[in-house]
């Protein structure tokens, strides 16, 4: 294996083309800068499509890569969880498919710009799910702002994504943002503000993770919440 040496890098020269406030986040989340390429996590919680409709309990299990902009979220709904949801971003293109019984198409969304954007600002969200990625994935554009937030963008052109990430009072993320990230409404895309809010941080196999979060559309009408979970295990892979 070549090593940083002898590509004329030093081993922590990755670290220090990253904003200051960055790694000292990574450092706070215990991340690593090397080890496995993905993170494996399991979920339980609650989930409605509209400001009005009935919760529906889920259970997902999800993979999040370290090293690039991808990740897996596949869950299961509805009585005896017939209904299968996958949405996900791989190969560099978004995915968003439900169905029941795992062979009725309920909702699928066609691959689209809007899309694949979407569900790059849901990675950069969900960084805290994943710290090492901090350190690790260069794909990842940082900026440091005064005030305890910092900029995390991806992608180009029309798949361009930018999320701001607000610290907690523990120096951990505790909300991530964007204005205009793209909601499926009556089959055309909007753009309305988002916000997902990590909170219940614990000590997890060396890292800091947050094991409960909230995700929410705002509007016009205000801010309501969609999704809801707890997270019930996480282990790196790969």
């Amino acid at each position: 294996m070549t090593t940083a040496m002898e590509r004329g890098q030093e081993p922590d020269a990755g670290r220090r083309a990253l904003p200051a406030a960055v790694i000292a986040l990574a450092d706070r989340l215990g991340a690593r800068a090397n080890g496995g390429a993905t993170v494996a996590l399991s979920q339980t919680g609650r989930i409605r499509t509209s400001a009005d409709a009935r919760w529906q309990a889920f259970k997902a299990v999800q993979s999040i890569s370290l090293t690039h902009c991808a990740f897996d979220w596949r869950a299961r709904s509805g009585p005896l969880g017939i209904i299968r949801i996958q949405d996900a971003l791989i190969d560099g293109v978004g995915r968003l498919d439900v169905r029941a019984i795992g062979l009725i198409s309920l909702a699928r969304v066609a691959p689209s710009d809007a899309l694949t954007r979407g569900e790059l600002i849901r990675y950069l969200a969900e960084i805290a799910l994943a710290p090492d990625a901090l350190l690790r994935n260069p794909a990842i554009r940082w900026r440091d702002e005064d005030g305890g937030r910092l900029i995390a963008a991806a992608g180009s052109g029309a798949t361009s994504a930018e999320v701001v990430l607000t610290l907690d009072g523990q120096g951990r993320i505790g909300e991530a943002f964007v204005p205009d990230r793209g909601a499926l409404v009556d089959g055309v895309t909007v753009p309305k503000p988002w916000r997902g809010v990590f909170s219940d941080y614990r000590h997890h196999n060396g890292v800091w993770l947050p094991f409960y979060g909230e995700v929410s559309w705002g509007g016009p009408d205000g801010e309501w919440v969609y999704w809801q979970g707890d997270m019930k295990t996480w282990s790196r892979r790969g």
